[in-house]
C-alpha cells in the first residue's frame, strides 16, 4: 500500500499530516506527488474532492523546504492561481496546515479585500502566494510583488478559469514568470482549450488521470425532477424538509435569482445564507463559516462563488437551475460525497432547460434517472424562452404583447414560486392561476441584460 512516507515526503510534512485526516494518499495523489517531486511539469486531471490541493501542494512544500532562507522583499518563490477567493481560501487554509512547524510562509491575494493591506503582508515577501489572477495583476501593476524568484506556478481548477475568461490574464502574468519554472496544471475537465493552454505553459509534461471527463463520484445518488419554473421553489422545500438537519447546497444561476431563493426560503424558516459575486468578501467568509460551522442548513450559491467549497458535512446538492455549461454539473456535484462519504444530487428541469439537461446526460454518458414528472415534449420546450447565456442558440422571440425580455415568464405559467402542488406541464396559452407566492423569477431569476459577469 501506497503511503506519505513511501512518497519521500519531508519528515516535517508527514509530522503535519499525523493530525490531519489525510492517513493515506488518494489516487491522484500517489500517481502525482512523485513526479512533481522529480521537478516535472504536470498535467492533472481528478474530479473534485479527491484531493488535487494536496497532490500539488504537499510535493511543492517538500521542495521549498530544501531552500532554508527567506525569498526577500516582495519577491515570492512559488504562485498558485485559483479562479475564485473561496477555492483560493481553502488552498491557503489547507497549505498552512501542511507548514506548520515550518518556516514556509503562505500568502493568499483576492479582490474585494484591501490591496493596502495585501501589500504589506507581501513587502516581506513569501514562499508561496495563492491568487485570484485579477488582484494579482493589480498588486504587479503598482510593483508591490516581484516574480524573478518564482520558480513554481500552478493552474488550479484550470478549466473553470477559462470559463471565467482569465486566460487573458493569465497571459499577462506569465510574462512576469521566468521561463525556467516548473509548472503543474490541474483540473476537473479538460477540453480541447485546456490542452491548448497545457501546449502552450508547460513543456513535456507527464500526464496523470484518475477519472474520465464528466465522470461523477460513484456514491452519489442523482437524478432530475421534471417542473416548471413556477413550482421549483415548493419542491425544493419538500425536498429540503425530508432531511432536516442534513446540509444542502442549491445551485442558482444568477446573482440576483439565488438572493431571492434564499430570501424566500428564509421566510419559510430554514436556516439559509448565500454566496455570490454580489456579496462582500467578508459577507461571503462570515457566511461559509456559519455553513462550515453548522449554524446554517442550506447555501444558496452561484457556480462561481462555490468553487472551492470543502465541507465534507454537505448531504445534498440541489440544482435549482441547471448548469449552462455541462462540466459544471461536474462540479457542483463534487461538492457532496466528499473523502468517501455519500451524498445525493437532484436537478430541477424546467421545459427550456431541455438542451442543458441533454448536453449533461451527453457528458456523463448515460441519462440521470427521473425522479418527478416526466420528460417535456417538444413543443413545450420549443414554446419555452431560453434562459440566458444558454450555450449560444439563438434567442427565441418574445411572446407577442409582452414587455418583458427573453428569458422572462412565459404568457400563460404559472405565477412563480405558487403552492400549486406537483409539476403538471401546461399549453402555452392557458390562463394564469391567480395568487400564489412570489418565488424567484424562472430558473435563476434576474433579467438578461447582454452578456453575463463571472459572479
Amino acid at each position: 500500500m501506497t503511503t506519505f512516507e513511501s512518497l519521500g515526503l519531508s519528515p516535517k510534512l508527514l509530522k503535519a499530516l499525523e493530525k490531519t485526516n489525510l492517513q493515506t494518499p488518494t489516487p491522484i495523489q500517489a500517481q502525482a506527488i512523485p513526479h512533481i517531486m522529480a521537478g516535472k511539469d504536470l498535467m492533472g486531471l481528478a474530479q473534485t474532492g479527491t484531493g488535487k490541493t494536496a497532490a500539488f501542494g504537499l510535493p511543492l512544500l517538500h521542495r521549498l523546504l530544501d531552500l532554508g532562507h527567506p525569498p526577500g522583499p516582495r519577491n515570492i518563490r512559488a504562485l498558485i492561481l485559483a479562479p475564485t477567493r473561496e477555492l483560493t481560501l481553502q488552498i491557503k487554509d489547507n497549505l498552512e496546515t501542511f507548514t506548520k512547524g515550518t518556516a514556509i510562509k503562505v500568502l493568499m491575494v483576492v479582490g474585494g479585500a484591501s490591496i493596502n493591506k495585501q501589500s504589506m503582508a507581501l513587502s516581506k515577501g513569501a514562499d508561496v502566494l495563492v491568487a485570484t489572477p485579477g488582484r494579482l495583476i493589480d498588486l504587479l501593476e503598482r510593483g508591490d510583488v516581484s516574480m524573478e524568484k518564482c520558480a513554481y506556478l500552478v493552474l488550479d481548477e484550470a478549466d473553470h478559469m477559462l470559463d471565467m475568461g482569465f486566460i487573458h490574464s493569465l497571459r499577462r502574468i506569465a510574462k512576469h514568470i521566468p521561463q525556467k519554472r516548473q509548472t503543474l496544471l490541474f483540473s476537473a475537465t479538460m477540453p480541447k482549450d485546456i490542452e491548448e493552454i497545457a501546449d502552450t505553459y508547460l513543456r513535456d509534461p507527464v500526464r496523470v488521470q484518475v477519472t474520465s471527463a464528466g465522470k461523477t463520484a460513484d456514491n452519489v445518488t442523482q437524478g432530475v425532477h421534471f417542473l416548471p419554473n413556477g413550482d421549483k421553489a415548493r419542491v425544493l422545500e419538500d425536498y429540503l424538509k425530508k432531511h432536516p438537519g442534513e446540509q444542502a447546497l442549491v445551485f442558482g444561476r444568477t446573482k440576483h435569482g439565488s438572493e431571492k431563493l434564499m430570501k424566500l426560503l428564509d421566510t419559510w424558516g430554514f436556516k439559509v445564507g448565500s454566496i455570490h459575486g454580489n456579496k462582500s468578501q467578508n459577507q461571503r467568509d462570515r457566511t461559509l463559516s456559519d455553513f462550515r460551522g453548522g449554524l446554517l442548513d442550506v447555501l444558496v450559491a452561484t457556480d462561481v462563488a462555490a468553487r472551492g467549497i470543502d465541507i465534507p458535512t454537505v448531504r445534498h446538492v440541489y440544482n435549482f437551475d441547471m448548469p449552462n455549461v455541462p462540466e459544471n454539473y461536474v462540479h457542483r456535484i463534487g461538492r457532496t460525497a466528499r473523502a468517501g462519504a455519500n451524498g445525493s444530487s437532484i436537478s430541477f428541469c424546467a421545459p427550456a432547460e431541455m438542451g442543458e439537461l441533454q448536453a449533461i446526460e451527453k457528458l456523463l454518458k448515460k441519462p440521470l434517472p427521473v425522479l418527478g414528472g416526466a420528460p417535456w415534449a417538444a413543443d413545450i420546450v420549443a414554446a419555452s424562452p431560453k434562459p440566458g447565456q444558454n450555450r449560444g442558440q439563438r434567442p427565441s422571440s418574445k411572446p407577442q404583447g409582452s414587455g418583458r425580455p427573453q428569458g422572462a415568464k412565459p404568457q400563460g405559467a404559472k405565477p412563480q414560486g405558487a403552492p400549486q402542488g406537483r409539476p403538471i406541464a401546461k399549453p402555452m396559452g392557458q390562463p394564469k392561476p391567480a395568487g400564489g407566492v412570489q418565488t424567484p423569477r424562472r430558473a435563476g431569476g434576474a433579467k438578461p441584460s447582454g452578456p453575463r459577469r463571472p459572479s
